[in-house]
């Protein structure tokens, strides 16, 4: 149980249980190739059975960290800031990219949209899950939509999700990393007959980077 002092921070976003914060090369999506720097927030209840951040879920297990000092850390790294999780969304974002904001910093968010939107964003990376389908705010401020594929019936379900977005919004497709070799292929044909869509993969984890 954390102290009260605490907790009231934590309610109020400024402090956030943070389960590491790191500089490496965006992988995935429109900004991939991006020299940035993460902060991943604990805390999801989405449940993805193939989360590779499982251990993100449970918020009690990552320390509540001052705002401010996640700030003052990231600034000394990069002008692009990524935040993630978890489901950063679970937490009041506001604070965190005000002081980002304060000090110049271009502020991205990935998350599944389950939870409301919160913060200042100059990139939202929506990737919807079927567990917990994302608020209906958020499909319209979304730059970009990610939707991981594990099998086929994910054609179907990205479909219903693009049909939510905005014309502007950019539309991913990407291999889940446990079954890229087999679902892959299916992508790229699916890709080919449909291309609105682009492929997005994980070439962090090719790189053998963070």
């Amino acid at each position: 149980m954390l102290k009260p002092e605490i907790q009231k921070r934590v309610d109020v976003g400024e402090m956030l249980p943070l389960m590491e914060a790191f500089y490496t090369i965006q992988g995935e999506g429109y900004h991939k190739g991006t020299a940035s720097y993460f902060i991943r927030v604990g805390g999801c209840d989405v449940g993805c059975h193939w989360c590779d951040v499982k251990e993100s879920w449970n918020a009690k297990t990552h320390p509540p960290t001052s705002i401010e000092t996640i700030v003052s850390q990231a600034a000394e790294f990069s002008n692009t800031i990524v935040v993630t999780g978890g489901e950063p969304l679970m937490w009041d974002m506001n604070p965190l990219t005000d002081l980002l904001k304060q000090k110049n910093l271009k502020t991205h968010i990935e998350t599944s949209g389950a939870y409301p939107l919160s913060g200042h964003w100059d990139w939202i990376c929506l990737s919807p899950k079927k567990r917990m389908l994302p608020t209906s705010e958020i499909y319209s401020k979304a730059d970009e939509l990610k939707v991981i594929v594990y099998n086929k019936d994910d054609f179907k379900f990205a479909e219903e999700q693009a049909i939510k977005v905005s014309q502007d919004c950019i539309l991913y497709l990407q291999p889940e990393w446990s079954v890229r070799e087999k679902i892959t292929p299916f992508i790229v044909k699916y890709v080919m007959n449909h291309p609105k869509w682009k492929i997005s993969l994980q070439t962090h984890k090719y790189l053998n980077i963070p």
